[in-house]
């Protein structure tokens, strides 16, 4: 399928080029990254595996999993590095979007579009909002949500038509006085989804963004899988993490640190981990018609924990016990073979 796209976007992508710089104007590593680009998909395609920021790529890269390319390890594009390598026997290209909802969207468009790429391992860490689980399990969800997209009314608002969810700001007054509070109210909206299989230029109503079924019974078999429990010698959790698929996921522009919302999303959209790029990952791939799959270890209680958020402590464990499932998942597909 990916395939397909590659080269109309090439080209168009160089015909423009030539309309608006002259040949001599473009610069030479744009026309080696092209050429790059060309060869690489010859010999594709590529599982596409994005992490979020430096601690998850680390983490990921420690384990040794993954070999670069021999004689093209990495294309520049953007600002961004695509690097090329196998993972298990299997070819991949993998690439740190940066954080936000608008990185890890852009950064997945852009792989999609240049790349011939079959499927896409979005992986990294995730705040924790379920108390049923702990720091340093690993979540496979089977939903996301994008719980970022607001309707903030005033105090005496209604909740618009289209709202999904309603978060009363008065009601969390401390004292509790009448309630009432000056931010008033936030109605949660539900995203537009565009997509290849529907018509064009006519958005779907979307709360839940569905991972790839067929992905998700693959990453079931993970279950039980062997993950690490310590950050070094002196430091371990009190018990033995363990990895979970097929609950939900919120993704908005949000830290979440703080525990009264953290129970909010809880309760009101029975999610169980937040982030901050994984609906964006997962929307984009399937509005283009790719499978995607999310992998995210738990790394600390989202503000539900007393002092200091423990990010720093348990990011670097709960990264690589992501990337570990990531791994064993890639061992369980099919196809890809170099």
């Amino acid at each position: 399928m990916a395939a397909i796209q590659v080269t109309p976007y090439l080209l168009t992508l160089f015909l423009i080029s030539l309309l608006v710089f002259p040949a001599s104007a473009i610069p030479l590593r744009r026309w080696k990254s092209l050429d790059t680009i060309k060869a690489l998909n010859r010999k594709g395609p590529y599982l596409g595996l994005i992490t979020v920021y430096p601690p998850e790529e680390d983490a990921f890269f420690v384990t040794g999993a993954f070999k670069p390319h021999p004689r093209h390890p990495f294309v520049d594009l953007s600002g961004r590095r695509f690097r090329v390598g196998q993972i298990e026997g299997k070819k991949a290209i993998y690439v740190r979007c940066g954080m936000g909802m608008v990185n890890a969207a852009a950064a997945t468009q852009q792989m999609l579009d240049v790349f011939d790429i079959t499927g896409v391992i979005h992986f990294g860490i995730a705040g924790n909002v379920n108390n049923s689980m702990s720091i340093g399990d690993v979540t496979i969800p089977k939903q996301f949500a994008h719980t970022g997209l607001w309707d903030w009314l005033k105090p005496n608002g209604t909740m618009g038509t289209n709202d999904v969810a309603h978060l009363d700001i008065g009601s969390y007054n401390m004292p509790k006085g009448d309630g009432s509070n000056l931010l008033g109210h936030i109605g949660y909206s539900p995203e537009q989804f565009f997509s290849e299989s529907g018509t064009p230029n006519k958005a779907q109503r979307l709360l839940w963004a569905q991972i790839t079924d067929n992905w998700l019974r693959l990453a079931a078999r993970l279950q039980g899988m062997e993950l690490e429990r310590c950050v070094n010698s002196s430091l371990c959790l009190p018990e033995k993490p363990k990895l979970l698929v097929g609950l939900r996921g919120s993704s908005a522009n949000i830290f979440v640190d703080n525990a009264a919302y953290r129970d909010f999303l809880f309760r009101t959209f029975q999610v169980s981990s937040v982030d901050m790029e994984s609906a964006a990952v997962v929307m984009t791939s399937l509005s283009n018609g790719f499978p995607v799959i999310v992998i995210r270890g738990l790394s600390d209680l989202a503000g539900g924990q007393p002092g200091k958020n423990q990010i720093d402590i348990f990011g670097p464990l709960a990264a690589l016990n992501a990337a570990k499932a990531v791994i064993h998942f890639v061992k369980t597909l099919p196809g890809h073979a170099s």
